[in-house]
C-alpha cells in the first residue's frame, strides 16, 4: 500500500469514528460474545468499536467482529509491536494505546495502519506530533481534568483532535463533544462487563441507543 493510500484509509477511519462521535471500549472474556455484542451496538447505532487486549480472547473478538462489513473494529489497550501485529492480522482497522510508545507508533505506521496513542501533556502531544499523528486518546480524561484540560491543550495545539476516555458517560458526554478538539468519546458503559457476562444484549443496544441520542445535539449544534 503507497503512502497515498495509507493516508487515505487513516482519515477514512478518522472521520468514521468521528461521524459516530461515541468509541465503545469493550473488553470480552469470551469470544463467543463477539458476534452478538456486534448486533447489539448496532441496532444501538453505533458501527464502530474498540477491543481492548486485555483478555486472551481479544484477538478472536477482533476477528469475528470486524467481518460484519458495516461495523468499523480497532484493537485497544496496545502496547507493543507484537500486540500491533497480532491486533492488525486478526483484523483491527486502527490501534489505540493508552500511552505514546513510539515503537508501537511507528509499527502501525510500517503496517498503514492509524493509530491513536494516549497524550495527556504537552510534552506527549508533541511527540505525537513530531511522528506525523494529529488524532490522540486522552485517558483518563475525567482524572487528568477533563474538559477543562481539554480546552487548555487544545489552545496551543489548534491541529490536534481528541478522544477523551475515562469517566466519560451519558451525563457528561455531550460537555466533551461540544468541543471543537474533539472528536469522539471513548466508554465503557454501554458495554460494561457486567452486562455482557450475563448476555444482556438488549440492554447493550438501549444503552448504546442512549449514548447515541446524548451525543446528537453536540453533533447538530
Amino acid at each position: 500500500m503507497t503512502d497515498v493510500q495509507n493516508a487515505e484509509q487513516g482519515a477514512a477511519v478518522v472521520a468514521a469514528i468521528g461521524a459516530a462521535r461515541i468509541l465503545p471500549v469493550v473488553v470480552l472474556d469470551a469470544a463467543r460474545d463477539a458476534a452478538p455484542l456486534a448486533d447489539a451496538l448496532l441496532r444501538g447505532g453505533l458501527r464502530c468499536a474498540e477491543v481492548t487486549l486485555r483478555t486472551d480472547a481479544a484477538a478472536e473478538a477482533i476477528r469475528v467482529m470486524s467481518e460484519r462489513p458495516d461495523l468499523l473494529v480497532g484493537a485497544g489497550t496496545v502496547l507493543t509491536p507484537a500486540q500491533v501485529d497480532l491486533a492488525v492480522g486478526a483484523g483491527a482497522r486502527f490501534v489505540v494505546a493508552p500511552g505514546f510508545s513510539p515503537t508501537v507508533v511507528r509499527r502501525c505506521q510500517e503496517l498503514g495502519v492509524p493509530v491513536f496513542p494516549g497524550a495527556a501533556t504537552g510534552t506527549e502531544i508533541q511527540l505525537a506530533l513530531d511522528a506525523g499523528l494529529d488524532t490522540v486518546k486522552f485517558f483518563p480524561a475525567e482524572q487528568l481534568g477533563g474538559v477543562a484540560m481539554i480546552k487548555a491543550l487544545a489552545a496551543p495545539y489548534r491541529s490536534v483532535r481528541f478522544i477523551p476516555t475515562g469517566g466519560v458517560n451519558t451525563a457528561n458526554l455531550a460537555d466533551y463533544l461540544a468541543l471543537p478538539a474533539v472528536l469522539a468519546v471513548g466508554g465503557t458503559w454501554m458495554v460494561a462487563p457486567d452486562l455482557i457476562a450475563a448476555g444482556r444484549w438488549d440492554e447493550v443496544a438501549a444503552r448504546t441507543a442512549a449514548a447515541v441520542r446524548a451525543a446528537r445535539p453536540a453533533v447538530e449544534a
